[in-house]
């Protein structure tokens, strides 16, 4: 059998793809838990910029911005394409070729949206990459980035 090298994840999001997209894009406050720091989602200030080389980061309670990812592609409602720019250990990867990549798709599925994940290329993260590729498996890393999704879809939902 052949070594895996990348996650796949498949969820959906109780949106309309435009919607679904926006939440993902423009709301990333609402879903992210920042990896430097653990905090929850809503707790920090987070920020997807939505343009070709715009940067992704969090900003900790000291004002400081650091950043987790670089869009490399994005076409909205579609897609987003993202360098991931946080190591196993959680610090930064200062360089976007040096950060595995990570790809998001917003499908239509009737009233909802069918979200796809497909995280790879881990072996730019250096010899741990293939742990890095399992932690991110793991319940603490895309399956839980995609619960808080979906609590946040809900919560737009309501409201």
């Amino acid at each position: 059998m052949a070594q895996e090298t990348e996650c796949r994840f498949e969820s959906l999001l109780d949106l309309p793809r435009e919607q679904a997209f926006s939440l993902f894009v423009d709301r990333a406050d609402l879903w992210w838990t920042s990896s430097f720091d653990g905090s929850t989602p809503g707790k920090s200030e987070t920020e997807i910029e939505p343009f070709a080389g715009g940067c992704c980061y969090d900003m900790d309670a000291q004002g400081r911005r650091r950043i987790w990812g670089t869009v490399l592609s994005i076409e909205a409602p579609l897609y987003v394409r993202l360098a991931w720019q946080i190591s196993r250990d959680g610090s930064e990867v200062a360089d976007p070729a040096a950060a595995s990549r990570v790809m998001v798709n917003f499908r239509v599925a009737g009233d909802v949206t069918r979200l796809e994940v497909v995280h790879n290329e881990f072996l730019r993260h250096g010899e741990n990459g293939a742990d890095y590729m399992d932690l991110m498996r793991g319940p603490g890393g895309w399956p839980q980035i995609i619960k808080n999704l979906q609590a946040a879809a809900r919560t737009s939902q309501r409201g």
